[in-house]
């Protein structure tokens, strides 16, 4: 079994004996590649030491004498020992706290009739509220013949049959040819 250890350094002493580690272990490696006989390949473990470079000077002006050892400075990572089983992955995932919880909170929506959660706008309502929207958006693009040609006025929506107040002298009139929707108010 091979393990290939990776260290930078830049303390030329131990980037020489890296260097000779590595030549030997090559020329070990090399001839079974080219045919002849070469240990089996095994997991290899690269390793990032920082630490091996010393440190700067201190403040007191001394330099630190002693560089760490390779397995001090070496980050090791945990590796499970053993697979886990099916039995515990599905424990695990099927634990009572990851499970979706049964919603309480269900109401019917007093406008439509249709299934909601308590203090959230129905789902059904918003999607009219946005054609209504997207309606009334069309008509005001007709009036003013592109994005760029808005009014810096107030627009004011008036529906069948409503009349202009006096205080909506002076603002955008939209006008829509149907009865106004009981969830959009007049103001």
């Amino acid at each position: 079994m091979a393990v290939l250890v990776l260290v930078r350094s830049p303390l030329p002493r131990l980037r020489a004996l890296l260097q000779r580690c590595w030549g030997r272990l090559e020329r070990g490696l090399w001839p079974g590649v080219f045919g002849g006989q070469s240990p089996p390949w095994g997991p290899a473990l690269a390793v990032q030491g920082p630490a091996l470079v010393p440190q700067g000077i201190n403040d007191a002006g001394e330099s630190s004498a002693e560089a760490p050892s390779l397995l001090e400075s070496i980050v090791w990572m945990a590796a499970p020992k053993q697979r886990r089983t099916i039995e515990v992955n599905r424990c695990r995932r099927r634990n009572p706290r990851k499970l979706i919880e049964i919603k309480r909170n269900i109401d019917v929506c007093p406008e439509c009739g249709n299934l909601k959660q308590k203090h959230v706008l129905c789902g059904y309502c918003y999607t009219k509220v946005k054609e209504e929207t997207r309606l009334i958006r069309m008509e005001m693009h007709k009036k003013e013949g592109g994005p760029f040609n808005a009014p810096t006025v107030e627009t004011v929506v008036l529906y069948e049959g409503e009349k202009p107040t006096e205080e909506d002298e002076g603002k955008r009139i939209i006008e829509r040819a149907r009865k106004r929707p009981s969830w959009f108010v007049q103001n």
